[in-house]
């Protein structure tokens, strides 16, 4: 075997964002994967293919890095803890659905989806909470990214005061509203009042 034959990457089978990929006592979580909040499993964050490298030759880290590696996008990617900007689509009694636009500043290059539920609009009175009274259609809001939910959407929370809409148009004028408090937003153009989970702007 020559030399440095042992560093070459493993490519194996091809995955999809959700995937299971292995275990963190093995491998660590490289480009295209992220590690669970248990900390002990890995799960891939886009589709291609499962990559594994060997560690470097006399590295303090033992473990193999694990990647999803050929993906036709390289633009940015939403995994827990990320910080995103969205348009939100839908509003549901107990979920708002949201075309993710930006992943820490940086805008994507295909079309990711986060679903913002009930409980994860507010932190306090989480019972209390209207959808309808939280967002509307067309709403610009900024969310962190909470994991990797079902149907290929990521879960999002507003749950702290910097975080919800960002910007928003009044249902009677189309103008851009003004923040009045941490629920309210007011049409420049009618007066009007409505009611909003407001991000807090700093």
């Amino acid at each position: 075997m020559e030399e440095g034959e042992e560093e070459e990457e493993e490519e194996e089978g091809l995955v999809t964002p959700g995937e299971f990929l292995g275990e963190s006592t093995l491998l660590v979580a490289g480009r295209g994967a992220y590690l669970a909040p248990d900390g002990r499993k890995i799960y891939a964050s886009l589709a291609g293919r499962r990559s594994v490298t060997p560690p470097v030759h006399g590295s303090a880290e033992p473990r193999a890095t694990v990647e999803v590696v050929g993906h036709k996008s390289h633009g940015a990617v939403p995994k827990p803890g990320s910080m995103v900007v969205g348009r939100v689509t839908k509003v549901m009694a107990r979920l708002a659905s949201v075309d993710i636009m930006c992943v820490d500043s940086k805008s994507v290059r295909e079309t990711f989806t986060g679903i913002i539920r009930q409980q994860d609009v507010r932190a306090t009175e989480i019972d209390k909470v209207d959808m309808y009274l939280s967002f509307r259609p067309g709403d610009i809001v900024r969310a962190l990214v909470l994991s990797l939910g079902d149907a290929r959407a990521y879960y999002l929370s507003t749950a702290k005061n910097e975080l919800g809409v960002l910007s928003a148009q009044s249902s009677a004028a189309g103008a851009a509203m003004v923040p009045i408090s941490w629920t309210e937003m007011q049409c420049p153009v009618t007066g009007q009042v409505e009611q909003r989970k407001v991000a807090k702007v700093t």
